[in-house]
């Protein structure tokens, strides 16, 4: 993805495999499948349904800018998950802890910021605490790419290339020869640039989220 990133580490949600969950205010379906919403006093987070599915995590050796830690490789994911359809607001995030650590404060809408691996730990076992049966967890790498690709093949979601005006990035530095446009300077509130074809927010820029696993190497073995 087209760097610098505007703020670093934020949250993403993943929820157990049961529709409807017993805490869920509202759910239905539409064009982009199955969701629901969970509700922290006033602040609510919308969640799709992944379903199980095969894909190639990585990229291949001849797409640009890629680096040498992307080997491609086949994952299946046997069972299927629900995920945040964005990352986690900063109101969510204050309806939870009680404060707000991020940079870019203009809007409640904007994504949290400026949270570690072990602040978000924390965050999702006071949400845990709050509403029994949420059991939330961050998503695996494997998990997050699956769902950030969307079916897709190619570099983004969206295509072979971006612009500002799906994804918020810094212009000045497109991707792959893409022609220079807008650099907000700040993030964007979650769910205003458009989804990915399952009904993601902000899969690619905005801001970075954590996952579950570690860094390391990837296997050239199915997974």
């Amino acid at each position: 993805m087209p760097g610098p990133f505007l703020a670093d580490d934020g949250a993403a949600l993943f929820l157990p495999e049961r529709f409807p969950l017993r805490w869920a205010s509202a759910w239905g379906e539409d064009e982009s499948g199955l969701w629901m919403t969970l509700e922290v006093a006033e602040a609510q987070q919308r969640l799709r349904w992944i379903a199980p599915g095969r894909f190639l995590m990585g990229s291949p050796a001849d797409e640009r800018e890629r680096s040498d830690d992307e080997v491609q490789h086949e994952v299946t994911l046997s069972t299927g998950y629900w995920l945040a359809e964005t990352a986690c607001t900063q109101a969510l995030w204050q309806a939870v802890m009680g404060d707000n650590p991020s940079r870019f404060q203009d809007d409640p809408r904007n994504p949290v910021e400026q949270v570690s691996w072990d602040d978000v730990q924390r965050f999702l076992g006071e949400l845990n605490r709050m509403i029994p049966g949420v059991d939330a967890r961050l998503p695996g790498e494997a998990e997050w790419e699956y769902a950030c690709r969307a079916g897709t093949t190619t570099p983004f979601s969206f295509g072979k290339n971006i612009t500002p005006k799906q994804v918020n990035y810094d212009g000045n530095y497109p991707y792959a020869g893409g022609a220079k446009g807008l650099y907000r300077q700040k993030t964007v509130p979650v769910g205003s640039l458009p989804a990915n074809a399952w009904g993601l927010y902000e899969m690619h820029g905005n801001v970075l989220e954590w996952c579950a696993d570690w860094y390391g190497d990837y296997p050239e073995t199915p997974q």
